[in-house]
């Protein structure tokens, strides 16, 4: 990557650090993205001559296609904004995907799959279709992917400084707690298990992504091991998320997502060191649109 020259920003200093009111680089010296501590223009003009594809995937199963247009119209104004993107829409329902006016080099496919049972069900199987999808098409198509919730919405930029070869998102309700807190799998028998002492943040699994390969390494492992654990009869706490956070604990992530990234409507106040909201989920009746239980 090679910055343009005339490109203009304040001056670095080792000895004046951007942020000291947040970790901004974790123990395995993964960097943390927090608002203050990169300069977009810097980025934009590093990665925007890459010609890149950005894949995402999206689930709307159920009531939850609801949340396509605003998630698509809010991404069109804020979701990687000048570089290619490629969404694909995960849905049992291709009539209700909205028509939305897509940049230049940008594009939408709409893929079918069954409606499950139980809301569980679409958590546990998102991983075996991620999976599938990255084998069958998506590592011809892109040259990053990004998993995203569909009961979200963007409200600030959201750009290539998240790109990594593995990417996690720290958990708006977790961020501040001590691992004992976390909600991990703690039954040993279970694939997803995390001992009491260990652990280093709690990732949310509404948001993740990465280089094509590294990804599909992720979202087999964590199927083969939803498999194991369906083998036994036993269901993970939090699913796949479970098995999600079990996975990063122990194959780190090389880029961190500060809960800018990803946060949450129901935390109804905005605290000192989230300078701004990119991404959030909405407020909503979670009884209404998990329509099986």
């Amino acid at each position: 990557m090679v910055l343009p020259q005339r490109v203009h920003y304040q001056q670095p200093s080792i000895l004046r650090p951007q942020r000291t009111d947040v970790l901004a680089v974790s123990p395995w010296l993964a960097p943390i993205v927090w608002e203050g501590i990169f300069e977009p223009e810097i980025i934009d003009n590093m990665y925007k001559y890459l010609n890149l594809t950005i894949a995402t995937t999206v689930f709307a199963v159920g009531k939850y296609t609801r949340f396509l247009r605003d998630f698509l119209e809010t991404a069109e104004q804020h979701y990687m904004v000048g570089f290619k993107v490629h969404y694909y829409i995960f849905t049992d329902q291709p009539k209700q995907v909205p028509e939305v006016a897509l940049a230049p080099g940008r594009e939408l496919s709409v893929i079918l799959v069954p409606k499950f049972n139980r809301w569980q069900e679409i958590s546990l199987r998102r991983m075996e279709i991620i999976q599938t999808t990255i084998e069958e098409r998506i590592h011809k198509e892109a040259d990053y992917i990004y998993c995203l919730d569909v009961d979200m919405k963007f409200h600030n930029r959201w750009g290539p400084e998240v790109l990594g070869s593995l990417v996690a998102a720290i958990h708006p309700w977790f961020y501040y707690r001590n691992r004992v807190n976390f909600t991990y799998e703690r039954r040993p028998e279970s694939k997803a298990y995390i001992p009491m002492d260990q652990g280093d943040f709690y990732y949310m699994a509404a948001v993740f992504g990465g280089r094509i390969e590294n990804v599909h390494k992720l979202t087999k492992t964590c199927r083969e091991n939803l498999e194991a654990d369906k083998s036994i009869d036993l269901e993970a706490v939090w699913q796949e998320e479970s098995h999600f956070n079990r996975y990063l604990l122990y194959r780190k992530p090389t880029k961190l997502l500060s809960p800018e990234y990803m946060w949450d409507d129901l935390k109804n106040s905005q605290p000192p060191e989230i300078k701004i909201i990119r991404f959030a989920a909405i407020l909503k009746n979670k009884a209404e649109v998990r329509e099986n239980v």
